[in-house]
């Protein structure tokens, strides 16, 4: 009699429903896993065999068949040594069908029997709710992660032997709560905008940036403040919705970067990568596709710190992440399309010592400066929204107390909910999402304002894609000033952040 129950691996970030059967018939003894496996489930044979034989259950001697269903399929990972046990446990007669109806099954077992937490269960138990599967059954180190998803069981199991006595009644688990409803406070941090002394222009620019989800690049000498305003963004970013969080944490599980202590993603990602980072590292893929950093900052922000000292293939990577907001990784038979919904965030020196155009202090040559400042492509600065030179502060011991985080963020959550209000019937939220016809259709401009760009893009003859960021910058000030229409002023702020383009790269 074939018996069967639910099983879930990651292709990509997404998971796929398997069905595990299994057949004990007569004719020589053999245990055979079938259905397109790779290594790892295939080894799964040994760890179940051993597993059960650990608990008292001895095979009988008979072949024994176990098929991961589509056979057309390939099945990757550790997540199928429970529902394959328990397949077994069916077809040996240790459980009926009606234990198992309507249930999934992920975790990896030990030889001891043990159970061990494995990589995308929150991912598993989304997409199975969504196929209509209820009740889940996963290790007891991921049941936290999958408290964000309500209207399900999802129960914690330690063991294989527990797993048997409860799948029969006569053991009870407790489900997992759903705790979806008791969002904690995301802005606990000892960071804050008030602890930047001056730098007012910068500051302006990050919350132009942050408001529109632009892209800011910020240009300054060692000290001048660069890093320091970087780690405070997250600050003035809007708390995760419960869809937010479920997505993140979602991507996080499938990376296996989620712990015990921290089991669901509750603030916004800051990822900071050194410089020595490669292009696979941050866009994603190698031998077994695995999410990048860009993704990884999905909802946040991706800071690339001394922009210049990564290598040119690493940059030039990231010209159509930022165009596109994913990432395509394409291998013989299937792709992987992974999200990089984030903010770009970057800071340079103007030359490698750092202090050019000050020569009295600058001790490069004019060919340094040009080759340092080349590494920079232009097609990469066109995807730069903003730019901002940031100067040496005044002396101050320990800082005059500027605007707090707090304060920025409330502006900051108004000029986003006037943009979700206007997209609401678009697949986009952002100004810096914005399309030709989204432009046409939000961003109306009047004769002189019009009359205004038209003079810009003649006298720096400058391409078609600049014109539109310099737009979208422009109707996030207009939003910030709770403007209908964008007015001359705002069109001329947007174009004073992307001056010192020229000043620097001469274009």
């Amino acid at each position: 009699m074939v018996n069967y129950v639910y099983g879930s691996d990651i292709a990509g970030i997404e998971a796929r429903i398997i069905r595990i059967e299994a057949d004990v018939s007569d004719g020589l003894p053999v245990f055979d896993l079938v259905g397109f496996l790779n290594s790892a489930v295939k080894e799964a044979r040994e760890r179940v065999r051993i597993s059960m034989k650990n608990m008292g259950i001895r095979f009988p001697v008979k072949r024994i068949t176990v098929n991961l269903s589509p056979a057309d399929v390939r099945k990757e990972g550790t997540s199928f040594d429970l529902p394959i046990a328990i397949s077994l446990f069916l077809a040996f007669g240790y459980l009926s069908v009606s234990c198992v109806a309507d249930t999934l099954a992920a975790g990896e077992l030990g030889l001891d029997g043990s159970i061990k937490p494995v990589r995308g269960v929150l991912a598993m138990v989304i997409e199975g709710r969504r196929q209509g599967i209820h009740r889940f059954l996963v290790p007891s180190a991921n049941q936290s992660e999958c408290s964000l998803v309500p209207d399900i069981e999802v129960y914690g199991v330690e063991n294989l032997a527990e797993t048997l006595q409860f799948l029969k009644g006569e053991r009870e688990i407790v489900p997992v709560p759903c705790s979806y409803d008791s969002i904690p406070d995301q802005h606990h941090s000892n960071n804050d905008f008030s602890d930047i002394s001056g730098q007012e222009h910068s500051k302006r620019a990050a919350e132009i940036a942050v408001s529109g989800r632009h892209n800011l690049l910020m240009v300054g000498p060692p000290g001048s403040g660069k890093t320091m305003l970087a780690s405070r963004i997250p600050t003035i970013m809007p708390e995760l919705d419960l869809e937010e969080q479920l997505e993140l944490t979602k991507l996080y599980s499938i990376c296996g970067r989620l712990s015990q202590k921290e089991p669901i993603v509750t603030k916004r990602p800051f990822r900071a990568p050194h410089h020595t980072l490669t292009s696979t590292a941050l866009t994603g893929g190698g031998r077994i596709p695995v999410p990048g950093e860009i993704t990884l900052a999905s909802k946040g922000v991706l800071f690339l710190d001394e922009l210049p000292e990564f290598s040119r293939d690493t940059l030039e990577a990231l010209r159509q992440p930022l165009e596109e907001r994913k990432v395509t990784i394409a291998r013989v038979g299937h792709s992987y399309e992974y999200p990089c919904d984030c903010m770009f965030l970057a800071a340079m020196n103007p030359c490698r010592c750092g202090y050019f155009p000050d020569r009295n202090k600058c001790r490069c040559t004019t060919g340094d400066i040009k080759r340092y400042l080349a590494k920079i492509s232009e097609p990469l600065l066109e995807r730069i929204d903003l730019c901002v030179e940031t100067g040496m502060p005044d002396f101050c011991l320990y800082g005059n107390s500027g605007e707090k985080s707090e304060t920025i963020r409330k502006r900051v959550e108004r000029t986003i909910s006037i943009q979700r209000e206007r997209y609401k019937e678009e697949k986009f939220s952002y100004n810096s999402e914005l399309t030709g016809t989204g432009m046409k259709k939000y961003c109306g401009l009047g004769r002189e304002e019009e009359n205004f760009l038209k003079e810009f893009f003649e006298t720096e003859e400058c391409s078609m894609r600049r014109i539109s960021r310099v737009i979208q910058v422009a109707r996030t000030i207009a939003d910030m000033e709770e403007a209908e229409q964008i007015q001359e002023e705002h069109l001329a702020e947007a174009i004073c952040f992307r001056s010192i383009s020229r000043k620097y790269w001469g274009d």
